[in-house]
């Protein structure tokens, strides 16, 4: 149904409504700069330690932080001929993971609109 571009940040989708196409883009502002941001506010001032605890062999321990930001961008709607570009600022919820002596990477984000 749809595909994301993680380094443009461009999310398409296609659909048919009655019979007729249309396409629905969203571009994320600056997606890089959003990436680092988030996982410089991910990072935490006090280790819990949690990436440290012995687990067995096929696991992996990993500790993880998750913050909440505003991420703005630019909705596009292409119906038919017409093409409708709307910009938006919604919140979203990012969630990164620490492995064992790694800073935190992003791992998932879902909007909370």
């Amino acid at each position: 149904m749809g595909n994301v571009n993680e380094r443009s940040g461009l999310f398409k989708v296609k659909a048919q409504i009655m019979k007729k196409p249309l396409q629905i883009t969203a571009t994320l502002d600056k997606p890089t700069l959003l990436e680092d941001m988030v996982e410089k506010l991910a990072d935490r001032r006090i280790d819990f330690g949690y990436s440290s605890i012995a687990v067995p062999n096929d696991l992996k321990a990993i500790d993880t932080s998750t913050t909440e930001t505003y991420v703005s961008g630019t909705v596009g709607i292409k119906y038919w001929n017409e093409d409708i570009n709307m910009p938006f600022i919604t919140c979203f919820l990012f969630t990164c993971i620490k492995g064992k002596e790694k800073p935190y990477k992003l791992e998932w984000a879902i909007s909370l609109s």
